[in-house]
């Protein structure tokens, strides 16, 4: 029987994975589909560099803590295909995915893996009477396939950053920020995340002509009290407290979701309540169980972090300094990520370093590449054949902490092999 990374490895062969920009193949797919998007009740857009999953799924928490339902679209999945789509109270099925795709391919419209996909998740949640449905924009905002609804209820912008700068013209922050807000719609509640303050300037000129209305961080506050976090903005008072939310730019995608979940009328008792509950996969996670806990130590613990951009590697950063404990390393990253800066915001955190190759990615730097970009940082690096054999070569019985960083598809793996 087929199993969803089977079936995923065929979809790459028979799709694209190759990025194209534009809405024209979608939405011709989508007017011989009858415009199965037109069926989707309140569609939320969430859009950004960094924290859209973050906010996404704490915002799905809280609005089915408010016992009403949600479809929701995410981008990438970590080790199952399945888990992109969720049905209001589970997630799509293998069955539903082939039996879709199979509908789609019979449009004869050339689309790439991620339009496929995003096809899919809009046919199968028009066939649910859900209360919201929430998408994550892959990549920028423009012409991602995402954009699909002229009147959504919500759209939302994490942090933005210098990303995916080889996809736009000027290579600049300033063309970032248009092709993801310069775009959105100007029948909406537009909510705009905390941001470096020059990239705030630059949002709020281009958004100065839409009509929707804008809500601003400024509307609302993280406030850190002895050993306390409390959202807080001029109405309420909401205490954070999570054994899994463990960063400052986590808690900040936490409070965007705090906002849009109070604005929807959901009572800030439920909010804190749920808040416990919330769980980022991939996301400062450590592995407490699992077959990966055989490969070390007692006094060990695994951490793994997707971290790729230069802002979220800061961010990393800001947690793991705040630990009083050996730091060790297994680095895995895209060619394509900006390696060389990625690392240099780790100055005198790890230990040791362990390179490896990222399993099954064709833009993967090497091992030998990333230990030479180490190097010259003046890491204590070492290479490995995987991850496996990384963690051989550092576990002991004294205790530290090995952080699995780089990438959200090396996270993938490593959850899949846990």
């Amino acid at each position: 029987m087929i199993n969803s990374e089977i079936y995923y490895n065929q979809l790459q062969k028979k799709y694209s994975r190759r990025i194209t920009l534009g809405l024209s193949r979608i939405k011709k797919a989508l007017k011989l589909l009858g415009n199965p998007e037109n069926k989707l009740n309140r569609p939320i857009n969430i859009i950004g560099s960094d924290g859209k999953f973050s906010c996404l799924t704490s915002l799905k928490y809280f609005i089915e803590a408010n016992k009403q339902s949600t479809s929701t679209f995410v981008s990438p999945h970590l080790f199952d295909l399945r888990s992109r789509i969720w049905l209001k109270n589970r997630f799509i099925s293998l069955n539903e995915i082939k039996k879709y795709e199979k509908q789609i391919s019979r449009l004869n419209v050339t689309l790439s893996l991620f339009e496929v996909l995003t096809l899919i998740y809009v046919l199968a949640a028009s066939k649910r009477r859900v209360d919201y449905n929430i998408l994550e924009a892959g990549l920028m905002f423009f012409g991602d396939s995402t954009r699909l609804f002229n009147k959504p209820l919500v759209q939302a912008a994490t942090n933005i950053n210098l990303q995916h700068i080889e996809w736009i013209s000027p290579k600049t922050i300033n063309e970032i920020c248009r092709q993801k807000v310069g775009y959105l719609s100007n029948q909406t509640n537009i909510y705009i995340g905390k941001q470096n303050p020059k990239t705030l300037k630059i949002i709020k000129g281009i958004l100065k002509k839409n009509n929707s209305n804008i809500t601003y961080p400024s509307k609302w506050r993280i406030v850190y009290k002895s050993h306390y976090i409390y959202y807080k903005d001029n109405k309420h008072k909401i205490l954070i407290q999570s054994d899994y939310i463990h960063s400052k730019g986590l808690i900040d995608n936490l409070g965007l979701a705090i906002k849009i979940a109070l604005d929807l009328g959901i009572k800030p008792s439920v909010i804190q309540k749920t808040i416990p509950k919330i769980f980022f996969e991939g996301r400062l996670q450590y592995l407490n169980r699992g077959k990966l806990r055989k490969f070390i130590h007692k006094k060990e613990k695994i951490l793994l972090d997707g971290a790729h951009s230069n802002a979220s590697g800061n961010n990393l950063y800001n947690y793991l300094k705040t630990l009083k404990i050996p730091i060790y390393c297994i680095w895995g990253m895209q060619k394509n990520k900006f390696p060389k800066e990625f690392l240099s915001n780790f100055k005198g955190i790890f230990e040791k370093i362990i390179t490896v190759k990222i399993p099954n990615e064709k833009n993967s730097c090497t091992a030998d590449e990333l230990k030479t970009i180490a190097l010259k940082q003046k890491y204590n690096v070492e290479t490995a054949r995987n991850f496996k054999e990384g963690l051989k070569k550092i576990t002991s019985n004294k205790p530290k902490i090995i952080c699995f960083m780089g990438s959200l598809y090396f996270v993938g793996s490593v959850l899949k092999e846990n």
